[in-house]
Formats: structure tokens, sequence, C-alpha cells
């Protein structure tokens, strides 16, 4: 849809290339610390936890989440988006592909629903919304 088309696509860097480079295929991975077993988001040079750089590798997350915390946006944050108003921002707790129960929490949207029905502890899925060059940029939505 045009909405697709005026997401402001996101800065890749060196050090998020491997994120990005898989939302191409629609996988979200998340930043791991093989030496202390820790989740990391957003990624970073070094362990937040250890300190240790060399110990770091991706892990695919499930896509499935929690809402932590939900505001309803009015006015744009991005001029490009003024009549997508309103739009949902939350805060999700993302399975964080270890295996277990950890998460980690990202800020993203919640799409293909009232905005105003968005709520903390709502089951949220991942979805995908194109990007221009290519990529995805990774969106929710209500779990069915």
């Amino acid at each position: 849809t045009d909405r697709l088309m005026e997401r402001i696509a996101p800065p890749s860097t060196e050090l998020t290339d491997p994120f990005w480079d898989a939302t191409r295929e629609e996988r979200y991975l998340v930043q791991w610390c093989t030496a202390c077993d820790q989740p990391i988001f957003y990624p970073r040079v070094v362990c937040p936890t250890c300190l240790l750089d060399e110990a770091l590798e991706w892990r695919p997350s499930t896509g499935a989440g929690v809402v932590y915390a939900a505001s309803v946006q009015h006015r744009p944050a991005y001029p490009g988006l003024a009549d997508q108003v309103p739009y949902v921002v939350v805060l999700v707790d993302l399975d964080a592909g270890g295996g277990d129960d950890r998460t980690v929490r990202v800020m993203s949207n919640v799409v293909e629903c009232d905005p105003s029905t968005v709520r903390a502890d709502d089951v949220v899925v991942l979805a995908w919304e194109p990007l221009p060059d290519g990529r995805n940029l990774p969106v929710f939505r209500p779990a069915p």
C-alpha cells in the first residue's frame, strides 16, 4: 500500500547488517552473548552484561510477543505519516530466541487493528512492512 512506502527506511550499519539482511527473508534476529547467555537488544558491539565482544551471535525469534505499553499517536512523529494518524506505538516483550521464556523489549507499531484497542498484556505476532530497498520493517499485529 502507499503507507508502506512512506516509512522512513532505517539506516543499516556493519553492526546491524545481519538483522536487516534477515528482514529481507522476514526473519527477526536477536543478538545474544554466548559467554553469559544473555539476549541483547538493541544490537551492540560488546555485551552490556559481561563486556565481551568476541562472543556475540544472532538467533532467530519466533516473533511472538506481549505488549508492555502502548501509546496512540494523534500527531505524526514524521510529516510523511500525517495521513496515517492515529497509529499506535508500542513496547513489546518479544521472544528472544533462546528456546526459553526470555524476552527483549522492542519499540514498534501494532497494525491491522483499531489503535485505540491496543492494551498492555495484549498478545501480538510479528508482521512485516516492505521497505523500498527490499528490507522489511518488523511491526506487530494482534495474535489470532
